[in-house]
């Protein structure tokens, strides 16, 4: 995922999603999709329109574990 602004981190996801897009108040812990393509994990706070889909509820070690510039995050459902 690439650094973007300072607050969050964006990776492209090389497919569409479907979208429910909305203005809203992003927090640090959340994960949202962006123009139905790429998700974006923030690590600081925003506004804009986005579909919500998850958010880390505890943040302990959060800006750490993501670092200066680019990262790579893996995402996984538990079974």
């Amino acid at each position: 995922m690439l650094e973007s602004a300072g607050f969050e981190k964006v990776g492209d996801l090389g497919s569409d999603l479907p979208a429910n897009n909305r203005q809203t108040m992003i927090q640090a812990g959340d994960i949202v999709l962006y123009q139905g393509n790429q998700i974006v994990i923030f690590y600081g706070s925003n506004s804009w329109s986005y579909t919500r889909l998850g958010r880390i509820d505890d943040l302990t070690g959060w800006e750490s574990a993501l670092g200066h510039g680019d990262v790579t995050v893996t995402f996984s459902l538990e079974e």
